[in-house]
């Protein structure tokens, strides 16, 4: 007889498949973009380079000792003219050395770097917070933000001014790409990487190709800086400040380009207990934006960055409940605890769904070259069992946290992710 066990797990593998599928077509997607923007590239570096308006690079900073000197050196040398850039280091709330190690740098960089102290009754209350001090402070007609962990490539900032000021009159921001640049550290930093590639090409490339959408990944982008400052500058209550923003702009009617060759290279969580906390400040971010925006962009009719909302909680909450309960299912099934009765291939279809994801990250591999295609693949397969497992203890680590910061006076400051350097 059919049982309840039988429909859920149907439902499950329904929501799973449904949602690999649409992500093949964003795969696909993105790797037809990765070739546009190869060719967008060349045609770039081939043409001259013109006039270039004025910058501002915001590096928000609290606690930042093992990694800012070599973040602040990296930017500094950065092929952008030296009369037109500036960058600012926001020392914010730091108890260790990271504002010595700043002004060190400063020191040595001929003016080209700058260190702003964040007064210590505005300072500790997050990245938003200080980035909006920073703004206050900035020269530049365009503001860049990177954050304290990235040492970006040296035409990183390059394209990325070039691209916001052949498209002035449609674009608000323009984003560039971040990569792990300690993913061979253990099986984490892997699934990091591999998360990260996943992301770029599927999520944000294939997004942008299809429907001229992508989101500010809180480093490597440029703005606007009349943009932003009309828009009030970024939510202090937003933990995800970067999402929230991205909705912003294209509700003031700009458009977010997606440019892959614009690289950052930037340290990622090596322990899972950092990398838990780190995740669990995004999904509650996440959520704040959700609750946010989730009815009222229907009820404005912007059916397109619904849709791109929407998608996020398909994501954060439906997939992950299905692979996981599913999974628990197959288990139950294997230990004689909970058998399937319904007839079909049902278990080779929720196994099938595993090699499609695996599929879906080959695609993007495809797009992004160096990668050891064979090894990242077979770190795929063992990623879809774990590692997306963990991230519905995340999700509803996040739910917690956020129902108790109800009961608590205050705001939500600096969750500091530890560094390794």
């Amino acid at each position: 007889m059919i049982g309840p066990l039988d429909y859920i797990f149907i439902v499950c593998l329904i929501v799973i498949w449904s949602v690999l599928l649409y992500h093949v077509i964003l795969s696909y997607a993105g790797y037809r973009y990765s070739i546009v923007a190869a060719e967008e590239k060349r045609r770039i570096d081939s043409s001259p380079i013109g006039e270039l308006p004025s910058v501002t690079v915001l590096v928000p900073a609290h606690n930042e000792e093992a990694v800012i000197e070599k973040t602040l050196l990296s930017l500094a040398s950065m092929d952008y003219p030296t009369g037109k850039v500036e960058i600012i280091c926001i020392n914010d709330g730091s108890s260790d050395r990271t504002g010595q190690i700043a002004q060190k740098v400063c020191a040595a960089s001929k003016g080209r770097v700058k260190v702003l102290t964040v007064p210590k009754e505005r300072s500790g209350r997050g990245k938003a917070e200080a980035l909006n001090f920073g703004l206050e402070h900035a020269t530049g007609e365009i503001i860049a933000v990177y954050d304290a962990d990235n040492t970006p490539e040296k035409s990183a900032l390059l394209y990325l001014v070039r691209n916001l000021v052949e498209g002035r009159d449609t674009l608000g921001a323009v984003i560039g790409k971040f990569r792990t640049r300690n993913q061979d550290r253990n099986l984490l930093t892997r699934f990091i990487n591999l998360e990260t590639i996943f992301f770029q090409w599927t999520t944000q490339a294939g997004r942008w190709s299809l429907y001229r959408l992508a989101t500010i990944p809180g480093t490597n982008f440029v703005v606007w800086t009349d943009l932003i400052k009309s828009l009030g500058g970024w939510d202090p209550k937003a933990l995800t400040e970067d999402t929230e923003l991205s909705i912003r702009i294209y509700l003031a009617g700009k458009f977010i380009k997606m440019v892959p060759y614009s690289v950052t290279w930037e340290e990622e969580p090596e322990r899972w207990s950092v990398w838990f906390r780190q995740r669990t400040r995004w999904a509650r971010g996440n959520i704040y934006v959700l609750r946010k925006y989730f009815l009222s962009l229907l009820f404005r009719g912007k059916f397109r960055l619904y849709w791109d909302v929407l998608y996020m909680v398909l994501i954060y909450f439906l997939f992950l409940t299905s692979v996981t309960t599913s999974l628990v299912i197959f288990l139950l099934g294997l230990t004689g605890f909970g058998n399937i009765v319904l007839e079909g291939p049902f278990n080779i279809l929720w196994f099938l769904a595993a090699v499609l994801f695996v599929i879906e990250m080959g695609i993007s591999l495809t797009a992004e070259p160096g990668e050891d295609r064979i090894a990242n693949l077979a770190v795929a397969l063992v990623m879809y069992f774990t590692y997306s497992q963990l991230w519905l203890l995340v999700m509803f680590n996040a739910l917690i946290k956020g129902f108790l910061s109800l009961f608590r006076k205050g705001g939500d400051f600096w969750v500091k992710t530890e560094r390794a350097g």
